[in-house]
């Protein structure tokens, strides 16, 4: 699909704190666990350590109890081993998050709408950079997700002028978003985005449901409130039935 936009696309270096080639039993405990939005920060505070790390250390959002237990719930998946002093270190040591982000993102986008799915994919279209993160391909139609772990604070004008070059260049029937946060995006991000695309429709931005936003004629902003996965397919959902004529 890609290819008939007249893009070169190929596949990123996989950035991640396992191995590729996980057999699914694996990738499905793993998988579990990263629905899990505590987890997420802890793992991203893990990864952010840059070695042996204390799990008081790697969020500040959980208890010292809950934070051992995170560290040995790593320990259980295979992705840790205890070191000296209380710390722990990943077997596998990562670069960020985004990797891990995209891999559990895309798995479970593929398994819920039971549709093809790739994950950090570079465009190879010239002046588009960053990597699509997530692109899957549901009743024929190419969805487009991009991914953010930064809190909104970090989201700015630039970053959102990088995602629509993308999205120009990729024509997508459907494009989300998508930040892993449960702060709001109707403070700072929703703005941000309104401005950028200067949408004409005087209904936009319209609220789906919590923070969830349609922002433009097939573009989202979803939020991790509650189920961050489950916001992205309703999402794609809301975009699939726009596209659709309606009934009689």
């Amino acid at each position: 699909m890609l290819v008939r936009r007249g893009l070169r696309p190929r596949r990123a270096r996989r950035d991640l704190p396992f191995p590729p080639d996980l057999d699914e039993a694996a990738a499905s405990r793993i998988s579990e666990r990263l629905g899990h939005y505590a987890f997420r920060l802890f793992l991203r505070g893990a990864i952010l350590s840059g070695g042996p790390f204390l799990p008081r250390e790697a969020t500040r959002y959980v208890s010292a109890a809950e934070a051992r237990g995170l560290a040995e719930g790593l320990v259980e998946l295979g992705l840790a081993v205890r070191a000296e002093g209380g710390r722990y270190r990943l077997c596998w040591p990562a670069n960020s998050f985004g990797g891990v982000l995209e891999w559990w993102v895309g798995r479970e986008i593929g398994r819920r709408l039971e549709c093809e799915v790739a994950t950090g994919v570079r465009s190879g279209s010239p002046g588009v950079g960053g990597d699509l993160d997530v692109l899957a391909a549901p009743e024929g139609k190419l969805v487009y997700v991009e991914l953010k772990s930064s809190p909104p604070k970090h989201i700015d004008e630039a970053q959102v002028a990088s995602f629509l070059r993308r999205v120009r260049a990729l024509r997508p029937s459907v494009t989300v978003f998508a930040v892993d946060t449960a702060l709001r995006l109707s403070d700072k991000v929703v703005p941000l985005l309104k401005r950028a695309v200067a949408a004409s429709d005087p209904a936009l931005p319209r609220r789906l449901f919590r923070d969830n936003w349609a922002l433009a004629p097939h573009l989202y902003a979803v939020n991790a409130r509650q189920n961050f996965v489950e916001n992205i397919c309703s999402a794609i959902a809301d975009g699939l039935l726009s596209l659709s004529p309606p009934a009689p």
